[in-house]
């Protein structure tokens, strides 16, 4: 059995397809990827199934310099933009297949009547109903906390992107220490959508254990971002109540989740260095803070110690001068309470004279009255005395010693003494 050399193999390839499509074909395809280099135009061409956002066709195209530079400016001029990925277009190509190279379609002519496909399309309708419910600019608004070192990150746990985003958050110049936990999503196909919203629940479920939500892969051909180009996950991280950063794609690359988060940036690497820039600030703040609140005290104690140097030299001085005015001050109170008193005492004495004279009347009358009185008493008493009725014929009858002035109180054989004004006599009750 004869065998072929891969040259003589790819020769007979090439001229097989040259006989078999010698024509030139319009296509419409999506631009996955387009740059240019030296002059040239490369292209990336991509057929996406219309059921869902999976690629079923991918091919490479080139457009040479001296074709490239009449339809560039043709194409700029008509559509406003220039060719990006994401854009759907109509190309004329012809089959080329290179022994070394492999096989690529030539371009000779776009129609630049036909511009935005379909996947453009349907981000520009996703952004259009963000900005219609009020959500687009809702997680800008938020603000990353000035310590924020407490980083959940949705990733692909094999990632390269993922071990460099840690390994740079870990190896920081500065020696901040970053606490970092890992919510694993798919993040490419058509199960992106799915497994991020996922890892965003259960971050939400823990809202208060972290300060930012980091969302990260690593590069990749453009279509491979379809999956952050959906409604549902876009309207999560605008609604998410913690500050979203995404690291999802390159430089020329944006997602609608890169728009609604609140800071995009091109690599997994660079979200590491936003975050230790961040932090770093914070340091810088917090350091310029403290040496303003240092030289503060410093210029306020440098004021107060020489205060307190000039009111030690006036001490001395102020001390004999008030020393001078106290004793003034003293000396004054001491004869104006000296006056006052004798003044007091006067006062007090020309009240006590007429009242010591009233008493003293007073006092007399009173006792003349009560002498008065006594008199009038004594010849009462005097005029009660039994000795006088005893002289004038009366006598008394005893019993007991004791007045009798009840005959009834006296028993047949009581002994009574019958007192008379000279003697007494004695008697049996019979």
């Amino acid at each position: 059995m004869k065998s072929l050399t891969l040259l003589e193999l790819n020769s007979l390839v090439r001229m097989t397809l040259e006989q078999a499509m010698p024509n030139e074909y319009w296509v419409e395809a999506e631009l996955s990827e387009a740059r240019e280099w030296g002059g040239h135009c490369y292209l990336e061409l991509v057929q996406k199934d219309e059921r869902g956002n999976t690629p079923v066709a991918k091919a490479s195209a080139k457009c040479w310099r001296n074709t490239w530079m009449m339809l560039k400016p043709y194409f700029e001029r008509t559509t406003g933009q220039a060719l990006h990925a994401g854009m759907k277009v109509l190309l004329k190509v012809y089959a080329q297949f290179h022994e070394s190279y492999g096989f690529s379609w030539i371009v000779t002519d776009i129609d630049p009547t036909y511009t935005m496909g379909d996947m453009a399309r349907k981000r520009q309708e996703i952004i259009r109903q963000l900005k219609e419910e009020g959500v687009f600019d809702l997680n800008k608004e938020l603000s990353l906390p000035m310590f924020a070192q407490r980083v959940a990150v949705i990733s692909s746990a094999n990632a390269a992107g993922y071990g460099d985003f840690c390994h740079q958050l870990t190896d920081n110049e500065y020696g901040f220490c970053f606490h970092t936990e890992l919510f694993a999503a798919i993040m490419q196909g058509e199960q992106v959508e799915r497994t991020v919203i996922e890892a965003l629940n259960r971050i939400n479920e823990r809202a208060d254990d972290f300060d930012c939500v980091v969302i990260i892969r690593g590069g990749g051909a453009t279509s491979d971002l379809s999956g952050f180009d959906t409604l549902a996950l876009a309207e999560n991280v605008a609604n998410f109540p913690l500050p979203v950063i995404t690291g999802i794609g390159h430089d020329r690359d944006e997602s609608v989740l890169d728009m609604v988060s609140n800071t995009r940036v091109k690599t997994p690497t660079a979200a590491a260095a936003l975050l230790i820039d961040h932090l770093a600030l914070v340091l810088h703040k917090l350091e310029d803070a403290q040496e303003t609140i240092v030289n503060i005290v410093k210029r306020r104690m440098t004021i107060e110690r020489m205060r307190l140097e000039r009111l030690a030299n006036q001490i001395p001085m102020l001390f004999s001068v008030m020393r001078t005015q106290q004793e003034a001050r003293l000396d004054r109170l001491f004869a104006k309470l000296a006056a006052q008193m004798q003044q007091h005492i006067a006062t007090r004495q020309a009240r006590l004279a007429p009242m010591a004279t009233l008493l003293r009347t007073r006092a007399e009358q009173r006792l003349m009255r009560e002498q008065h009185r006594l008199s009038l008493l004594e010849k009462r008493a005097e005029m009660l005395n039994p000795e006088l009725l005893l002289q004038r014929g009366y006598s008394i009858t005893l019993f007991n010693g004791h007045a009798v002035s009840d005959a009834t109180q006296l028993l047949p054989g009581d002994e009574i003494t019958t007192r008379l004004a000279k003697g007494s006599v004695c008697s049996v009750v019979k």
